[in-house]
C-alpha cells in the first residue's frame, strides 16, 4: 500500500511539471522568456523575471513554478534554496531522459549561473516544485517566493498563477 501511495504522489508530482499543451512539440524553452504581471526584481548582478505557476488541479498538493535569471555580472553565483510561505517546502528540481523514461530529481547543490548566462526554469526541464501546498493555487493569484543566491543572497519574487496548462509558448 505504501508503495502505491508513493507511485501516486511521485506521478502527480511530474504531472504538475511538464508541459501540457503538446509534450512532443519541438520546442526550445529556454530561448523563450516567459511574461507576466509580476516585475523584474534584482539583486546585485541578477535580475529575476517572467515568473509563474500553474493553477493547481482539485486534490493536488504539489505545483511547479518557473522564472528566468539573468547574470549580468562578471562573476557565476549559485541558487540554493527557494522558500514561500505558500508551501511547506520548495525544492529546485530538473527534470531529464533517461532512456525513453522522464525523471525528476531534486538540485541538492541549487542551480549554477554563470557569468553572462540566462538560465530559463520551464516546464519539461529545471523548475521549482512546490510541497505541502496549503491553499491551490488559482489562476489570477500572485505566489510570493525568497529566492536565495551563494554570492548574491536574498531576493524577493512573484509568480503569477497562469492556467494548469499554461506554458511559455502560451503566454502572451
Amino acid at each position: 500500500m505504501t508503495i502505491l501511495i508513493i507511485r501516486v504522489f511521485a506521478a502527480a508530482a511530474l504531472v504538475a511539471c511538464i508541459p501540457l499543451s503538446n509534450a512532443h512539440a519541438d520546442v526550445t524553452l529556454v530561448e523563450a522568456t516567459p511574461t507576466s504581471s509580476t516585475a523584474p526584481e534584482a539583486v546585485g548582478a541578477l535580475v529575476v523575471s517572467g515568473g509563474f505557476a500553474r493553477a493547481m488541479l482539485p486534490g493536488a498538493k504539489v505545483a511547479g513554478g518557473y522564472l528566468t535569471i539573468v547574470n549580468q555580472g562578471p562573476t557565476a553565483d549559485r541558487l540554493i534554496s527557494v522558500s514561500s510561505p505558500a508551501a511547506g517546502r520548495v525544492e529546485l528540481h530538473e527534470m531529464a531522459m533517461e532512456g525513453e523514461v522522464m525523471r525528476m530529481r531534486a538540485l541538492e547543490e541549487g542551480l549554477a549561473i554563470a557569468a553572462g548566462e540566462t538560465i530559463a526554469l520551464a516546464p519539461g526541464g529545471e523548475h521549482l516544485m512546490f510541497f505541502d501546498v496549503a491553499e491551490p493555487f488559482e489562476e489570477g493569484a500572485s505566489i510570493a517566493v525568497t529566492l536565495t543566491f551563494e554570492q548574491a543572497g536574498p531576493v524577493e519574487a512573484a509568480l503569477a498563477v497562469l492556467s494548469s496548462g499554461a506554458t511559455h509558448a502560451e503566454q502572451k
